[in-house]
């Protein structure tokens, strides 16, 4: 079951036309992802804090279909498509609630699981491998 997180595209995402500068679509995606862990229960400062541990960005792949503009109200899906021992795969989705779910923006990002005090790869807690597998819903 995919994951969907609710934006609106401000000022701030766009260019001097108005339309949404490309790196800020990998900002919607991370957006998504956190609040997709937290309807999991799982909260990253608090991860940290028990585990020791936290993920990182390690991969992203992006394809750009259409331009979202200022003022649209954006759709930002996450959904696992792989979890290994030490990194996920979620595949990522920005499509166009104002034109109907068009699709703006996908692609993939690798996320691994590290140490936090050395950031050296480290195998994911069982409870929170565990935890991913599980449905979200969408905020």
């Amino acid at each position: 079951m995919s994951f969907s997180f609710a934006i609106r595209v401000y000022w701030e995402d766009t260019d001097a036309g108005g339309i949404v500068f490309y790196a800020n679509y990998l900002k919607f995606m991370e957006r998504a992802r956190t609040e997709w862990l937290r309807s999991l229960g799982i909260g990253q400062r608090e991860l940290r804090e028990t585990t020791g541990g936290q993920f990182v960005v390690s991969e992203t792949q992006l394809k750009y279909h259409r331009p979202a503009r200022l003022d649209d109200e954006l759709l930002v899906t996450a959904d696992v498509e792989q979890i290994g021992s030490a990194s996920l795969i979620i595949g990522q989705r920005v499509l166009s609630k104002t034109e109907q779910g068009i699709l703006l923006c996908d692609g993939t990002i690798r996320i691994g699981w590290v140490d936090a005090a050395t950031l050296r790869p480290a195998r994911i807690p069982a409870q929170v491998s565990g935890t991913l597998g599980r449905p979200a819903g969408s905020i």
